[in-house]
């Protein structure tokens, strides 16, 4: 499964990984191979996402996913990023 995560100035991660949780609005979730097509809102919170046995976080401010035939597309605010 291919993870993009996007800030309004880089990309700050593409990857194969095994699973990734996003902070939604609603909850956290986990998306794993061959999840439902989906589109959300993520909130303040961790991503974390893992490959090969090796766990990543990363914090974000806000933003919204979109995952569709095992392709998870973040597109974020980090935290600690200039406004």
């Amino acid at each position: 499964m291919l993870l993009t995560i996007v800030t309004p100035s880089e990309t700050a991660c593409r990857t194969e990984v095994d699973s990734v949780t996003l902070p939604s609005v609603e909850g956290s979730f986990t998306v794993l191979h061959s999840h439902a097509p989906i589109i959300a809102q993520l909130t303040a919170g961790e991503i974390i996402y893992s490959a090969q046995g090796k766990e990543e976080r990363l914090d974000i401010r806000s933003g919204f996913a979109r995952v569709l035939h095992d392709n998870v597309e973040v597109c974020v605010e980090m935290e600690g990023s200039e406004r």
